[in-house]
């Protein structure tokens, strides 16, 4: 120790020694691993407290800094605040090593020892044994036991152990409470996990939460294995299977549990600690001992009558016995009082409805209540609207209670003292939670009176919060927005909890605190209370609201239908924006955007794992996670069969090729045959498989019928089982890892497995042998070998000659015969993708994304055609019909959807291509485009009607313009032909061109078919410009040969040929005075050109990547340029052509740029839609439209109207939003 601080020890020595209670001090210490249970027998072997105290300092002297610091926290933890002061100004300086060692399970959220503590040497040693298997390889050490035996306290002491953590896991111990919670819950859980891990992480990912189970599970997964290797992640109190199934991801696992049998539905090594039920009669007095600060054979011969009477068997709760301990801490000579309180209480109503049955805790809980003064009495019954396994922070209890916090952390731990509160010291400011069985004691003494504290509690918090709700600065607030819905829910305050979840800005804190799943939750949760707009709206934006910067949820709600209360809310707080001079758009030309699906069923209570129709596509079969199976009419939705299939979880069911039979497997490793016709069980196979079984599918024909599973086992994952057998009949061997799924080829020859070692197999049916293996980890360059890239399900082509597999957030197209990979789709970078399904008779893809929405993709072309919106949660399964006409989809939302494929699909729902132009007016905008039926469509903006529509023409529609008068439209197709419509007489000109595309621009000049030939290209010709002035008549034409010229069209000549890049021009732009122009390529560079001297005058470089758009604004002293890497910048044009460039960034391709008339702002399109101020570079708006890669973006000269088309052709009307009432 150094001697500065061993010198303030020994000067403090003797007011120390006056007023500490060392056996306090000492449980602090011994968690902090400084004390040995040796040295603190020693110490309370001392006859006075006095004497302990000295005892205690003399240990300490011998001791390092480590010993100092640690002695300064307990004075701090047991409220000696003076005394710790005289600590203070000499704490020392701890090395770094020396702190890493001494924080590590403050670190990891271990729990502090009781305030009093005994040991039980016999199962700690136990609990550490079990550990030391963990050393070398992942697996699972379960400490079961029932409630109030002491697993928690026993599973942080076990930890408590240099030497362990030394050996065994350097990597840290992180401590999650889990509890007894829903999916949503649990994710809140995980999200906190995540975020203590990420702890000085940069990278942008760690900064949002992850949005669902199963992208924290592959994050935390992710986590364990490269930042915090050889690690150990304690899970306290676990209820159920799912839980822990999220937490399976080939880790160190120490969990605590009631349930013995939990482990078994995770895959690993397991060994089991058994706790008993309570503390035999010596443990039970060596706690009352210390309690009263003596030896336990000095204690009164009236323990010999309390003991029994604590529990009416052999062994005591330690949770009961600390509570009369804590009794007889300030009266140790009440023993024959406390006997006679328990004798009189009779308990025999209480709790009926808990899990457990404790007479004597409901005693000792009474009795510790009788004591304290009656004004705390009523506050501790507030605390029956806590709920379980959540720690509440002082402040929330402050609020509660109308008192100052100095105040209420007083009494908070005059509760910790008596036993009737628990105090989580690792979290600053201190954290407070009820053991489970408390709490059901309060909830049943007060059952009467619990809609009432529910109401004082919200009450109080309208009190406190009556000007502004808490922000994230608050101590609070993250309880507040957690739980407020809760509480006005259970105090029945309807308008409330009605007006705060519709409310926006409630929708947007939230959000942006907690993330966008627990907030749909709340929908789910009070649905009966709420209607569905709200929800639906953040199921189909949940994905935006995970971004960050967090976008602004005002401009997503204005996307919602009219007639609906959230954009009527936006509009108005749009309105109150606009009136201030802030930006918001309006998608005016949007319908009520009615559900696609035709129909819509809830056929479980909890999540749709999977779902499939019949071969003859008449029926339909689910199943979920309340372990039941169900097969109803795919017309009407009409169930025709239900029955409870399994002991746990459903996750996959299959209709045999005659229909007969369906098939199912569970994570209780079970796989069992029905019949559809009778709802009887055929057959139940035998327990081949020891870990959850993922997947089963039968052969497509009825040749020869196989039934195929496949399972989370190491090494025996994927079995062929004929259905007349209870055996397997073969077991493919060849993956080390979990298989998620499994299918036949169309033939039947072959079966495809997806498995989590980041490989696709094909097996020959026939003999069970490996066919061909599929790297898709190597497509991922960030993956190593610690981390595969999990793949999750695969699908075949309708003629076989292609697999189609997913991982993370692609798909990937393989040729089966060379496994060479043909194609890549990537979807939305904050999504996985959770199954994909081919359709049978096409070359449609369906894809199931987690969040919340089904996309169809073309898997030849790899282009995105549709989006299917609807579900309120993750979307786990989705299949084709066998006619391919149908499609479903299931969800986490309890709900399965079918939809009209045709209806949903963009090649027959006539949607718009983006090769448009737009014509504005004062009243209405025109806007001409063709359609993916290669079709002509002239349309009005706000309504969407439909003004004209030609033919389906047999070549590619390339190009479309308007005439300035709206009297003519043309158009340019990719076989060189020019067709001019007159709109009004629907008189129609055609001019052929073969070679158009090829190397020349054709420039028509009248309705008579003259023209003019304007020949030199070498390649396609990109774009051209017209510059029209009184003296001439110009035209500017740019190509992939990355020249650029210039024609007179009065003569038809080339003026200039000007060789601009070394790579292709990607686009060019006229100032509006005509004196210069500019250029942008493929080489990464921007140049200002003059035209006068047609000299290049200016060179911009500083680009990452192709310069694709460019655009001078109206005063001519600024340029900007955008990128395909989303930069765009903004140069200042001086007389000199100095720049002065303001970097901002875009999300993908900047295809479009255009300045206001003021110059003030500029609107850039690529992913989105965006708006930028020029001056300081922030972004004004954003505007998230259906589908992305948007080519380019009209706007009307006094930059109030925008019009652009997406990716999947829907069309985009904006108009900002001006000040003014509703």
């Amino acid at each position: 120790m150094e001697e500065r601080a061993r010198s303030c020890l020994l000067r403090s020595k003797d007011t120390l020694e006056q007023d500490i209670k060392a056996s306090y001090l000492m449980d602090h210490m011994v968690s902090d691993d400084i004390l040995t249970n040796d040295e603190e027998a020693r110490v309370l072997g001392k006859p006075t407290r006095r004497e302990q105290a000295t005892a205690l300092l003399e240990v300490l002297l011998r001791k390092d800094n480590r010993a100092y610091i640690s002695f300064y926290n307990a004075l701090v933890r047991e409220s000696y605040g003076d005394l710790a002061n005289l600590l203070h100004s000499d704490l020392p300086l701890l090395s770094p090593e020396g702190e890493r060692s001494f924080a590590i399970l403050s670190e990891g959220g271990v729990p502090q020892r009781p305030v009093v503590f005994v040991s039980r040497p016999t199962l700690l040693n136990l609990v550490r044994e079990k550990l030391y298997w963990l050393k070398n390889t992942p697996g699972w050490v379960t400490v079961f036991g029932m409630a109030g035996s002491g697993k928690s306290v026993m599973a942080a002491e076990a930890v408590r152990d240099h030497a362990l953590i030394k050996e065994c896991f350097p990597g840290g111990v992180h401590w999650l409470s889990v509890g007894q919670c829903e999916r949503t819950d649990l994710l809140v859980r995980m999200q906190s996990l995540c975020f203590r891990l990420e702890q000085g992480q940069s990278s942008d990912a760690s900064l949002r939460p992850p949005c669902s189970v199963e992208e924290a599970k592959e994050r935390l997964r992710f986590l364990m294995h490269r930042r915090f290797p050889r690690s150990l992640l304690i899970l306290d109190d676990v209820w159920d299977s799912f839980a822990l199934r999220s937490f399976d991801i080939q880790c160190r696992v120490l969990l605590t549990t009631r349930n013995r049998s939990l482990a078994d539905s995770v895959s690993g090594e397991k060994f089991e600690v058994p706790v008993e039920s309570g503390l035999d009669e010596e443990k039970a007095l060596e706690i009352l001992a210390l309690y009263v600060n003596g030896k336990p054979q000095k204690l009164p011969q009236l323990h010999r009558m309390v003991i029994p009477r604590l529990d009416l068997v052999p062994a005591c709760s330690p949770l009961v016995v600390s509570l009369i301990g804590a009794l007889l801490r300030e009266f140790p000579d009440r023993w024959s009082y406390y006997l006679r309180q328990l004798q009189k209480k009779q308990f025999k109503r209480i709790r009926k409805s808990s899990s457990y049955d404790y007479e004597a805790l409901d005693q000792a809980m009474d009795a510790s209540l009788q004591v304290l003064e009656p004004e705390h009495r009523d506050l501790y019954r507030d605390l029956s609207v806590m709920q379980k396994d959540i720690k509440v922070p002082a402040k929330v209890l402050s609020v509660l209670w109308g008192l100052e916090l100095e105040e209420v952390e007083d009494i908070l731990q005059e509760f910790v003292n008596k036993s009737l509160l628990f105090r989580d010291c690792n979290q600053r400011p201190y954290h407070y939670y009820l053991h489970d069985l408390q709490l059901d004691f309060l909830v049943e003494q007060n059952r009467d009176q619990i809609a009432e504290l529910h109401k004082k509690m919200i009450r109080q918090y309208q009190q406190f919060y009556n000007e502004r709700p808490p922000s994230s600065g608050d101590i609070d607030c993250l309880y507040w927005y957690r739980f407020l819905p809760y509480h006005m829910a259970k105090a029945g305050l309807s308008k409330e909890l009605y007006s705060l979840m519709f409310s926006l800005d409630w929708v947007k804190e939230k959000a942006q605190i907690m993330g966008s799943a627990h907030l749909i939750n709340d929908y789910v949760e009070y649905g009966e209370i709420l209607d569905k707009e709200f929800q639906e709206f953040l199921s189909l934006n949940g994905h935006h609201l995970e971004q960050r910067p967090f976008p602004d949820i005002v401009q997503l709600a204005l996307s919602q239908p009219v007639c609906s209360e959230v954009y009527r809310q936006a509009l108005m707080q749009a309105q109150k924006r606009a009136s201030r001079g802030q930006l918001c758009l309006d998608w005016v030309n949007k319908n009520n955007q009615d559900s696609l699906s035709r129909l819509v069923m809830h056929p479980h209570q909890g999540s749709v794992y999977y779902a499939c129709f019949s071969k003859d596509g008449s029926k339909i079969a689910s199943c979920g996670a309340n372990k039941a199976l169900r097969v109803f009419k795919t017309t009407s939705g009409e169930k025709l069969l239900e029955l409870q299939a399994h002991d746990e979880d459903v996750l996959c069911c299959a209709f045999s090729p005659d229909d007969r039979y369906i098939a199912t497997c569970s994570s209780d490793r079970k796989v069992k045959l029905w019949s559809v016709e009778r709802g009887t069980l055929i057959r139940e196979f035998g327990e081949e498989h020891e870990e959850q079984i993922n997947h089963c599918q039968f052969t497509n024909t009825g040749r020869r019928v196989l039934l195929a599973t496949c399972s989370n086992d190491k090494f025996t994952n994927t079995k062929l089982w004929n259905p007349n057998k209870p055996t397997s009949q073969n077991t493919m061997f060849g993956h080390m890892e979990p298989v998620n799924h499994c299918c036949f080829s169309p033939n039947d020859a072959y079966l495809a497995t997806s498995s989590s070692d980041g490989t696709l197999k094909l097996f020959e049916v026939s003999s069970a042998n490996e066919w061909k293996s599929i790297d898709v980890n190597s497509f991922f360059p960030e993956s190593d070998d610690e981390i595969k890239a999990i793949v999750k399900c695969s699908t075949w082509s309708a003629d076989g000659s292609r697999i189609i597999c997913a991982a993370r957030n692609a798909v990937f197209v393989f040729e089966v015969k060379t496994s060479d990979m043909l194609l890549e789709m990537k979807t939305s970078r904050l999504s996985t993708v959770q199954y994909c399904h081919a359709c049978p008779n096409s070359s449609l893809l369906a894809v199931a994304l987690s969040h919340y929405t089904v996309e169809l993709w073309n898997f030849e072309t790899s282009k995105k055609k549709a989006e299917c919106n609807g579900h309120l949660s993750w979307v786990h399964c989705v299949q084709f019909s066998p006619d391919g006409s149908l499609l479903l989809s299931s969800s986490s939302d309890q709900t399965i959807r079918l939809w009209e494929t045709d209806r949903v699909h963009t090649s027959s729902a006539a949607a718009l291509k983006r090769d448009s132009d737009v014509l504005f007016s004062h009243s209405d905008v025109t806007i001409v485009a063709p359609d993916s039926r290669n079709r002509l469509q002239v349309r009005t903006g706000s309504a969407g009607a439909i003004l004209f529509e030609s033919e389906e023409l047999p070549s590619r529609i390339r190009c479309t313009c308007i005439s300035r008068n709206a009297s003519f439209v043309a158009l340019g197709t990719e076989d060189g032909t020019v067709q001019v419509f007159h709109l009004l007489g629907y008189h129609h000109l055609q001019l052929s061109h073969p070679n158009i595309i090829l190397n020349l621009l054709g420039f028509w000049m009248s309705m008579q078919s003259e023209c003019l030939v304007l020949e030199g290209h070498k390649e396609p010709v990109r774009k051209f410009h017209l510059l029209n002035n009184s003296s001439s008549s110009h035209l500017f034409s740019w190509s992939f040969d990355g020249t650029l010229k210039v024609w007179d069209l009065n003569r038809g000549h080339m003026l200039q040929d000007l060789e601009c890049h070394k790579g292709a021009v990607l686009s060019c732009d006229v100032s509006s005075d005509g004196h210069l122009f500019a250029t942008t390529s493929a080489d990464r560079t921007a140049k200002v050109w003059s035209s006068a001297s047609w000299e290049n005058t200016f060179l911009l470089k500083g680009h990452k990547d192709c310069v694709r758009s460019c655009r001078f604004s109206w005063n001519n002293k600024r340029l900007a340029t955008g990128d395909d890497n989303g930069e765009i910048r903004v140069n200042k044009i001086l007389k000199l052509l100095h720049t002065d460039s303001m970097d901002s960034f875009h999300g993908g391709w900047v295809t479009d740029l255009h300045f206001s008339p003021d110059n003030r702002e500029l609107v850039s399109t690529g992913g989105y839609i965006k708006w930028w101020s020029v001056e300081t570079g922030e972004a004004l708006q954003t505007f998230y439209t259906m589908g992305a890669n948007l080519k380019k973006i009209h706007v009307s000269p006094d930059f109030t109207t925008f019009v652009s088309v997406d990716g999947i052709g829907i069309l985009y009307v904006l108009k900002k939003v001006e000040g003014g009432s509703l």
